[in-house]
């Protein structure tokens, strides 16, 4: 007989190896002592992702890469848990996120009259802390960061997006104590890479809403003045040489996008012509 546990932690990953062990490390109060479970979906590591993931007892399923949200979608389907965790594979849950979820899930399912949580409580959501170049950024829109990742089996599902995928909860969804920890971009490498391969996803997006014409409002005039709101009116400055970096190279990721979009319109017009 399977017994079912409170909690799922659901993760993918691919060629995490330097992540996935401190992302599992992180959650095992939630899931000791059989109240839990951990999930990860790999798309065909070619480092020791799965190796690590399986050493502290996660369950590891193999698959081809589909997209992120439905490669997160699928990590859902296989939970068995009451409530799922979903985190990214870069990302780890403070001690107050761990002793708050396994606390604030306890209550929840103590209230049984609604007494103190909505009725149709089916979500929390969570502060990340972001950290880039190995400094905490807590301006320029990067703190509190608010992000939904908790919610109640069958309840949550990520939306089919090429990128920017966001997790839709049916019902009410509240505040929780702790921070997830995001340990993103340690190098300006990384970074780079990863804005290169968003403002690809993102042209997608934006060719498939029209957008697909030589713009300079969208390519020149719409970066700047993202790094301008960014920076200058939500206080990115006061992040040093950090802040400075991550905004002049996010306005970058937002003309590559609509330049590709561009580029991506007229390659259709060739092959039409």
């Amino acid at each position: 007989m399977v017994l079912p546990v409170l909690i799922s932690v659901v993760i993918i990953s691919y060629n995490e190896e330097a992540n996935i062990g401190r992302t599992l490390e992180s959650v095992q109060p939630l899931v000791k002592d059989g109240r839990g479970e951990v999930i990860v979906v790999d798309s065909g590591s070619s480092d020791r992702t799965v190796e690590i993931a399986k050493s502290l007892g996660a369950k590891v399923f193999v698959e081809e890469w589909k997209g992120y949200a439905a490669q997160k979608n699928s990590a859902i389907e296989k939970a068995r848990g009451e409530w799922i965790l979903s985190l990214d594979a870069d990302e780890a849950a403070d001690s107050d996120l761990s002793a708050g979820a396994a606390v604030g899930l306890q209550a929840v399912a103590e209230d049984r009259g609604g007494k103190i949580y909505p009725a149709d409580l089916n979500g929390f959501r969570f502060r990340r802390r972001n950290y880039f170049l190995g400094r905490w950024i807590k301006h320029g829109g990067y703190w509190p960061d608010r992000k939904v990742r908790l919610f109640r089996k069958g309840c949550g599902r990520f939306e089919e997006r090429a990128v920017h995928e966001s997790l839709r909860v049916d019902g009410a969804v509240w505040p929780m104590k702790g921070d997830l920890v995001h340990h993103s971009y340690p190098t300006l490498s990384e970074y780079i890479d990863h804005m290169n391969r968003y403002s690809s996803l993102g042209a997608e997006m934006a060719a498939a809403k029209g957008s697909r014409g030589f713009s300079l409002v969208n390519i020149v005039v719409r970066p700047a003045l993202t790094f301008v709101y960014n920076y200058i009116f939500r206080l990115g400055f006061l992040d040093g040489r950090e802040g400075l970096l991550l905004h002049m190279y996010h306005a970058a990721y937002v003309s590559w996008k609509y330049a590709k979009a561009w580029e991506m319109s007229r390659g259709t017009l060739h092959r039409e012509v």
